[in-house]
């Protein structure tokens, strides 16, 4: 079944950074989806700006590339594309002088009754500068809206002088902080499961759920970002933002209503009932790991020092840890998050184990009863996964094996899985700022990763190193060993 179309009003779209990885990549692709699919009307305009000097034509020609490059040719639609390339503009801004911003308030200003999108594709501690112009020069109007990448900050004080600087020139209304993480399908279908089916709620809690997992993976370094890298870690990168989102959802309490404020409201909530890891227990709830050179399936890949250039670097590429909520819901029941580049293999997704049984009434010749697993995949193959005790057809008596109700998102429903990117963009369009993390999600979620951050450097505690292309050091491992528990790596 098709997916319905919703259209959204004419909207500029401003994106800063416009010739960056990430409009290349990810904005441009996405918007051009959109506008195939109909949800953009023939008015709206998609202006990108940046430093260098070029003309409007020059960009459509790099937009063209960027189509090219990571847009699939069965995918690609010569009509289509003619009209997404007729909508971009270029200006030229210095976002740290004063050129370009007189034009860009000319090429607005005919239409200040419109939507428009500040998308703020920019190194973060260039959010403020670029605010504070916008301001000045006139173009935050009571449709504006403004997209602000992760990081934001690398500290509670850093989020905060972030937020500070955006928030004088923005009402927090208009300000969407982006985790794309939010956008993808099986994030939001987690919601679905727990809040439209009577199946899991009621078993949703530390009674019945043993543990959760949530992890990150890639199999790839840092690709080119070590300068930024070596300063953020695994930690400050994937867990502070994205994997924190992703076990808010997990563990949220039932909102009233699926709106921004009723979802985030409970967030909060988890993120404030995160019992704290500090210097008393660090070394007993976390691991740091740092990888060395090894193999992947492309062949030898070098170590993260080799990579960046360094001859030493305390950083860790990886983390794993054991996080608790003090709450009734989940009281006793064990998080556990791992993240990390150059791993096995590229995997994002979070597995829900349920207690075992309390009494099996099979003899031992049926076979070892496995506790049942929700298995939620993010990446690379979206899609949902409950594991579930049936008999092993055949006659000769009981025999019991575990086996998955499986439903991949591409098969069940044969189309194309729209971009988070896509959903997201559009979502700022339509003013819904549910899937994107309020002000005092972001501080909250620093309040508790900082202590560890100071711990780690109190203690000295220095990253393992680990072969690039296996599952992180063993003490990973043994974080959850130690508790009776292992790693869930047998794919979906």
């Amino acid at each position: 079944m098709a997916s319905r179309l919703i259209t959204v009003d004419t909207f500029d779209f401003i994106a800063f950074g416009g010739t960056g990885d990430l409009a290349r990549r990810k904005l441009l692709p996405s918007l051009y989806f959109r506008d195939c699919a109909g949800q953009i009307d023939g008015a709206s305009r998609i202006i990108a700006t940046a430093r260098s000097h070029m003309t409007s034509e020059a960009y459509r020609e790099l937009a063209k590339t960027a189509i090219e490059t990571h847009v699939k040719p069965e995918e690609r639609d010569a009509n289509g594309l003619a009209r997404f390339l007729a909508r971009l503009e270029y200006v030229s801004v210095d976002v740290n002088g004063e050129d370009g911003w007189d034009e860009l308030a000319n090429l607005l200003k005919p239409n200040e009754s419109r939507i428009r999108v500040f998308y703020l594709a920019t190194a973060p501690e260039l959010f403020g500068t670029i605010s504070a112009k916008l301001g000045a020069h006139g173009m935050v109007t009571h449709q504006a809206r403004v997209v602000v990448e992760k990081p934001v900050g690398k500290s509670l004080a850093s989020a905060k002088v972030v937020n500070d600087a955006v928030g004088q020139v923005f009402a927090e209304q208009q300000i969407y902080r982006i985790d794309h993480y939010l956008g993808k399908e099986t994030v939001q279908n987690l919601m679905a499961l727990r809040f439209a089916n009577a199946l899991f709620e009621p078993v949703w809690n530390a009674a019945h759920i043993d543990h959760v997992q949530i992890t990150v993976a890639e199999s790839i370094g840092v690709e080119g970002r070590g300068g930024y890298y070596d300063t953020a870690g695994a930690l400050r990168d994937m867990v502070q933002n994205h994997m924190l989102q992703l076990l808010c959802l997990v563990a949220m309490e039932p909102p009233a209503a699926f709106d921004a404020d009723a979802v985030r409201d409970e967030k909060l909530k988890i993120l404030k009932s995160l019992k704290p890891i500090n210097e008393s227990n660090v070394g007993q709830l976390t691991v740091r790991g740092q990888y060395e050179a090894g193999a992947s399936a492309q062949g030898p890949v070098p170590g993260y020092l080799e990579e960046i250039g360094a001859s030493q670097s305390s950083n860790e590429t990886f983390v794993a840890l054991k996080a608790e909520i003090a709450n009734w819901r989940w009281a006793g029941t064990p998080f556990y998050l791992r993240s990390g580049k150059r791993l096995a293999q590229r995997v994002s997704e979070i597995v829900v184990a349920f207690r075992p049984i309390p009494h099996s009434i099979f003899d031992a010749s049926a076979g070892p009863i496995q506790p049942n697993q929700l298995v939620i995949r993010l990446q690379p193959d979206e899609g949902v996964k409950l594991q579930i005790m049936i008999k092993d057809p055949g006659p000769g008596g009981m025999r019991l094996r575990a086996v998955p109700l499986d439903m991949s998102f591409a098969e069940s429903f044969g189309e194309r899985n729209p971009d988070a990117y896509e959903r997201l963009v559009m979502d700022v369009v339509r003013g819904n700022p549910t899937l994107f993390m309020r002000r005092d999600e972001v501080e909250a979620a620093w309040h508790w990763v900082d202590p560890i951050l100071e711990a780690w450097a109190s203690t000295n505690m220095a990253p393992r190193l680990y072969r690039a292309g296996t599952w992180g050091p063993s003490a990973g491992v043994a974080l959850v060993e130690r508790d009776g528990r292992t790693w869930h790596e047998d794919g979906i």
